[in-house]
């Protein structure tokens, strides 16, 4: 364990020819996320702690900092972040964990954003010019081990059969 220029520790992860320094907490989702062939670009362990330092620069943020404390995040090219949640959805029942990854209104409703983004951002020479490159998917820590155990059965082939939901957490 190192802690690097980075706000957590991290740990090394290796999938293949894919390596990288992935905070601690999260090594273990995105061996497995890379081990189902997905993509990603960054991911951090608690948003909260990574964007304390915001608040001095930034006042107006102060709310989202304190709200994003212990959630984590994964970035992910959009195709790569869809088949992610596909997959994560169907290795596993369809239960409280699966209502607060697809109904934005649940109980610690996981956050996920397809972001447009402006060339423009990274060469102001550029016209802007905006695409959809980045998902961002955003959830409480604790759902962790259970999106981990997800994405280890369906790197093993393994679903669960579709079956009815429990929608009365959202109003359904």
């Amino acid at each position: 364990m190192t802690y690097d220029d980075a706000t957590h520790p991290t740990v090394p992860v290796r999938v293949g020819d894919r390596q990288a320094r992935i905070d601690e907490l999260l090594a273990p989702a995105i061996e497995a996320i890379w081990t189902c062939g997905f993509e990603t670009f960054t991911c951090c362990q608690d948003l909260g702690e990574s964007n304390a330092g915001w608040v001095e620069k930034l006042p107006h943020m102060a709310a989202y900092v304190e709200s994003r404390r212990g959630w984590m995040l994964i970035d992910f090219p959009v195709d790569s972040g869809l088949a992610f949640l596909t997959a994560v959805a169907n290795a596993g029942p369809r239960d409280a964990f699966y209502v607060r990854m697809t109904h934005w209104a649940a109980p610690d409703a996981w956050d996920v954003k397809i972001k447009p983004m402006d060339a423009a951002m990274f060469d102001e020479e550029s016209p802007s010019r905006f695409g959809l490159r980045l998902l961002q998917v955003s959830f409480p820590g604790y759902d962790l081990p259970e999106l981990v155990r997800r994405l280890r059965e369906h790197a093993a082939g393994r679903s669960v059969p579709p079956a009815p939901t429990d929608w009365s957490t959202v109003g359904r």
